[in-house]
């Protein structure tokens, strides 16, 4: 079955973001829709299997770890202040008109707040590859965004902590962030000291392939550490490409990361976010609160985004591609919804409206993109 599956899945992604691209648009789009279309929801040729969840997880670590590798720090360091603003806006406005639209629909405070707090979430996965398509990942622009993602991660996990500490929820709040503080300061620490030392020492094994594996060895324990200490393990996974970027064995990594990624993995988790999704058992008030939501989640964040870029000396047009990165909610607000469910601070139907919500949120995210990003080049990777 799962031979079946990868067969279908490298086919049809393949072939979906080449006609996205003819379209005029990221392959990502073209990839995520044809998710859509192979799952139950349409012609049932893939379902949700947990190796395929894997499979997918993989994808999502090695794709923000190849950003990490391309990233340029000194960069990076300039958009520090860029980054703060946008990220901390970014979470205020969706925060505010999520908490609202809760009071709205009769929910308690706490509720509100939780809600307020899934419409912060980020996560920018599907925005780094439609970056890489059109030349932007290394640029300002790109710097700011995944810096921002850092940042709003951090600050929702850590106020999502703080809001289960008052919901009768098993949950330490000094603890948590004590554990975040920890991650950071380990992960930098091992960056600077222990990083260089490990890939030389590594990579002199009489064995093949052992710059590569090195590679891999880090971007996967760091990725492990990081969902440990509370922080997404795409961060984690960021934060190791960085770490080798400034390295000599930099471009044999990527080279052959990439090579590995995008010939199976990314396309699975591009894939999978369609396939694992649903709309059977929604009613007609939950298609009309879907739409209520989704165009909250992308405006909100959208502006939000946007306002912190301007703010930060970014002329309209960049500001507003980089609030259109920050839209799509991914995996990360899958999580929160997750614990929403468990914690019952979110219904079993408005858990499922939520994961529409967020696959909206995704899609919609490369085409908005591209509208405010000129394209400065076209990477194939991937396509």
């Amino acid at each position: 079955m799962l031979i079946y599956q990868l067969v279908i899945i490298l086919i049809a992604s393949k072939l979906a973001g080449h006609l996205s691209v003819r379209l005029g648009q990221p392959s990502v789009l073209g990839k995520l829709l044809i998710g859509i279309v192979l799952g139950p929801t349409v012609f049932g040729l893939i379902h949700e299997t947990e190796v395929l969840k894997e499979i997918s997880k993989i994808g999502v670590i090695l794709l923000m770890f190849i950003a990490g590798l391309e990233t340029d720090l000194k960069e990076f360091k300039r958009t520090g202040k860029s980054a703060a603003y946008v990220g901390f806006s970014g979470i205020i406005v969706p925060f505010g008109l999520g908490y609202l639209t809760g009071v709205m629909l009769d929910m308690t405070s706490t509720e509100s707040v939780f809600l307020g707090l899934l419409l912060s979430a980020t996560s920018v996965s599907i925005s780094v590859q439609a970056l890489k398509e059109m030349g932007q990942l290394k640029s300002p622009e790109g710097s700011t965004i995944l810096g921002a993602a850092v940042i709003d991660d951090v600050v929702v996990i850590i106020a999502l902590a703080f809001v289960m500490s008052f919901t009768g929820g098993d949950v330490n709040l000094g603890l948590i962030i004590v554990k975040k503080g920890v991650f950071f300061a380990v992960a930098l620490l091992f960056s600077w000291l222990a990083v260089p030392w490990f890939l030389k020492r590594f990579s002199s094994l009489r064995v093949t392939e052992t710059v590569i594996s090195a590679g891999l060895v880090l971007c996967f324990s760091y990725a492990y550490f990081a969902e440990y200490t509370g922080v997404a393990d795409i961060i984690g996974a960021y934060i190791a490409g960085v770490a080798i970027s400034v390295t000599d064995y930099k471009h044999e990594i990527f080279e052959k990361v990439e090579s590995i990624s995008y010939s199976i993995f990314v396309p699975v988790f591009f894939t999978s976010i369609g396939v694992a999704v649903e709309f059977h058992g929604l009613t007609g008030s939950s298609y009309a609160l879907i739409i209520v939501l989704s165009l909250i989640a992308i405006i909100s964040k959208l502006a939000g985004a946007a306002a912190g870029a301007k703010l930060s000396g970014f002329g309209w047009r960049s500001a507003l591609g980089i609030g259109a990165a920050m839209v799509s909610r991914g995996e990360v607000a899958l999580i929160i919804a997750s614990i929403g469910l468990e914690e019952k601070l979110i219904s079993k139907s408005m858990f499922a409206v939520i994961v529409v919500v967020v696959l909206v949120t995704t899609i919609v995210t490369p085409p908005m993109m591209k509208l405010f990003f000129k394209e400065e080049k076209r990477s194939l990777t991937g396509s």
